[in-house]
């Protein structure tokens, strides 16, 4: 059967100059004038925009067609691997215990609490399905309950495009108050007196620019202003410490933060600064006693370090080392109980738990076996107990809770993630390789696969990589990649440069003038697996979303014969006309990682040689399944919408391209966990397809 023709969009030529520089955009007009109304209400797209999208998504069914059956079964599969009436770990907090759980066929959650010391009934907080009824879109961001469990109040994107309206509900009726905070990120922040709600708005560019105080009862439009941001690199928003006795207002771009101080019994006051903002020096704080505890990286400590300093002379000059900076040692996080400080440290791309028992100064190690793992400590709403919670998973190993007695060093096993259709982690294998970049550099790989497969130069392989911001792509538990492990594939994460997985230095050596390293980083690992007997050239499927897509568009333009296949997922991909316009949301918050291209020319000259919607040549390019959302705030629509129209004209193959656009969600896709899993049983088809017939070394009921 012949393929549809696929769609051609227009030519239309936009020139500009910078520095000297001519540059010629020929797809310019996809970006609509008017997109941040289309951004918040996709139905305001312009309608020519909208047709060729629609056009797109149109060629991408047709030719999509014949996997209709493979996507429904790989759904069934996805989906048979979910305990569909699952529930957390109830999180106790004074009289209650609160949780979240689903029903069986609900794509939301619900929120639940009951009773800590008596046997009680369960009361129901919030029905995320109840509250998506009838909408498009529907994704519960967040819910915060006041402190004498009165008020419960929560947050709801309805849009996609990441802007919320905050409701708070009488807890002693069920009812939502009149009031509406609309225009808000999400989070939030009860006072200590039960009344006061500290949250923040966003700005026309969609930038968390001001801090608000509503109290109940109040006209919310006449909420007093307790903060505004004038700086448009950075972002701002509100937390509270784990005590409960501060609240915080946390300014920050991706280098460099600032926090402001209100006791939390004190709503009124007038936020106080812990220390002045300095370039590239970022720090947290909580307390603990009479004291703060500062995590950052001044003074030198590229990996961080943790200081103290009096609660009254918070001050950058009294900081004191409590656990002392140590280079190789990225101290990621820590949370602070009454007695004890606990920090998760990775080194080496191997995560740890520490313990600190406050009181006489002893540390431990938390253990775990398994070679590739994942973690993360969970604050809780409890800071006087010697109980910490920490998530824990590995490739094979599906995700688990633990709680674990900070004084017996006892740990109790309070969860398991159930996988209904079954799973055996024993059936798998994970390693550890090493690849070595041009630079001489080792980059750190995960490898992945069932144990009947026997890896070969004809095994498909999936190489994920994301690389950016110092996020650390981490070998934790996705039931859903079972589906292609089970299939033959091999699973591989490229721990490139830009994340922390090897620390600060690893982050700053693909940031700015830096960034070819991420890049660099990801060829050679696929020439490593493929040297090593893994995979063969040509075999490789890359696999990257946002900032990861604009790796895998890079990457495809550089060395497009490793590979068969991509998957980009609202890729980031239209790099220097994106740095080059301070009108959009993420803009000048993002000059500190790219440089500023408007003011430096050498910054524009890095940024043209590898953005790769300016570097789309003629050649042959893999099989491409690219994603987009109109209300996407962070990779606007049109950026993975001009990429594929430029290498649809350029490419010399006749390999598949395709552009699939939501066009009533943003950048996480489709809301609801059902949804969520038909996406990846497209993304997952199209790879089969592509590949063709693979031996499968692992059958289930619902595959057959």
């Amino acid at each position: 059967m012949s393929l549809p023709q696929p769609p051609i969009a227009p030519v239309r030529t936009k020139t500009t100059e910078y520095h000297g520089h001519r540059r010629s955009d020929e797809y310019a007009w996809l970006r609509d004038e008017r997109w941040q109304e289309a951004m918040r209400e996709p139905e305001k797209l312009a309608p020519e925009i909208r047709a060729y999208l629609e056009e797109e998504n149109r060629y991408c069914e047709a030719v999509m067609a014949p996997t209709e059956a493979l996507r429904e079964t790989l759904f069934r599969e996805l989906r048979g691997r979910i305990r569909e009436d699952d529930s957390t770990v109830p999180e106790p907090d004074g009289p209650w215990l609160y949780y979240s759980r689903y029903r069986s066929g609900g794509q939301h959650p619900v929120l639940c609490r009951r009773p800590r010391y008596e046997q009680g009934e369960e009361q129901i907080l919030l029905d995320g399905d109840a509250e998506a009824q009838g909408a498009d879109y529907f994704q519960l961001v967040s819910a915060e309950h006041s402190r004498d469990h009165r008020w419960l109040a929560w947050a709801a994107d309805r849009s996609g495009a990441e802007v919320c309206t905050i409701r708070i509900r009488d807890l002693e009726t069920g009812r939502d108050l009149p009031e509406e905070l609309d225009g808000a990120r999400g989070d939030m922040v009860w006072a200590a007196d039960h009344r006061t709600l500290f949250f923040t708005r966003l700005d026309e560019e969609h930038r968390s620019r001001w801090v608000h105080r509503h109290r109940l009862g109040d006209d919310p439009a006449a909420a007093p202003l307790v903060y505004e941001e004038t700086d448009p690199g950075f972002f701002t928003g509100v937390e509270e410490t784990e005590s409960g006795r501060f609240l915080l207002i946390n300014s920050h771009d991706h280098t460099t933060s600032e926090l402001r101080i209100i006791p939390a019994d004190q709503p009124g006051q007038t936020p106080q600064v812990m220390a002045p903002r300095e370039p590239g020096v970022e720090y947290g704080a909580g307390d603990q006693g009479d004291h703060w505890l500062i995590l950052t990286n001044d003074r030198g400590a590229e990996d961080f370090r943790i200081a103290r300093a009096p609660l009254d002379r918070p001050g950058r000059e009294h900081w004191e080392d409590l656990v002392a900076h140590r280079p190789g040692c990225l101290i990621e996080d820590m949370l602070i109980f009454q007695d004890y400080l606990v920090r998760t440290e990775m080194e080496d791309g191997a995560q740890r738990i520490v313990v600190r028992d406050c009181r006489s100064g002893e540390e431990h190690l938390v253990a775990f076996d398994e070679p590739c793992h994942e973690l993360g400590i969970s604050p809780g709403y409890e800071y006087d107990t010697q109980m910490l919670r920490f998530g824990y998973s590995s490739f094979a190993t599906p995700a688990r809770v633990y709680d674990y007695d900070m004084d017996s060093r006892e740990r109790t096993l309070r969860k398991e993630r159930e996988i209904p259709s079954g799973h055996d982690p024993d059936a798998y294998v994970s390693r550890h390789l090493q690849a070595t970049a041009p630079d001489g550099e080792t980059v750190p790989l995960s490898l992945f696969h069932h144990r009947e497969t026997c890896p070969g130069p004809d095994t498909p392989l999936l190489l994920y990589g994301y690389g950016s911001y110092g996020m650390s792509s981490l070998p934790g538990f996705s039931p859903n990649r079972l589906s292609l492990v089970d299939r033959g594939f091999v699973y591989a994460i490229a721990h490139v440069r830009r994340g922390m997985e090897r620390g600060y230095r690893w982050y700053r050596q693909g940031k700015l003038s830096a960034k070819r390293n991420t890049f660099t980083d990801f060829i050679a690992c696929a020439e490593h697996l493929i040297d090593a007997g893994y995979t063969g050239k040509g075999r490789i499927a890359a696999h990257g979303g946002s900032a990861g897509g604009m790796l895998v568009g890079a990457v495809l333009n550089q060395r497009p014969e490793l590979f068969h296949a991509a998957i980009a997922d609202v890729p980031f991909v239209d790099v220097l006309n994106t740095m080059l316009d301070p009108t959009l949301p993420l803009t000048p918050p993002e000059w500190p990682e790219w440089g500023n291209p408007i003011q430096d020319e050498q910054a524009f000259r890095e940024i043209l040689a590898y953005s790769p919607y300016d570097n789309v040549r003629e050649q042959g390019y893999p099989h491409l399944l690219v994603t987009a959302g109109v209300s996407d705030p962070r990779v606007t629509y049109w950026e993975p919408a001009k990429w594929v129209a430029r290498v649809r004209t350029l490419k010399t193959d006749n390999n598949l391209l395709l552009l699939r656009t939501n066009m009533s969600a943003g950048h996480g896709g489709a809301s609801g966990r059902f949804e969520y899993l038909r996406e990846v049983a497209y993304r997952y088809a199209f790879l089969l397809h592509v590949y063709g017939a693979i031996p499968a070394v692992k059958k289930t009921a619902l595959a057959e």
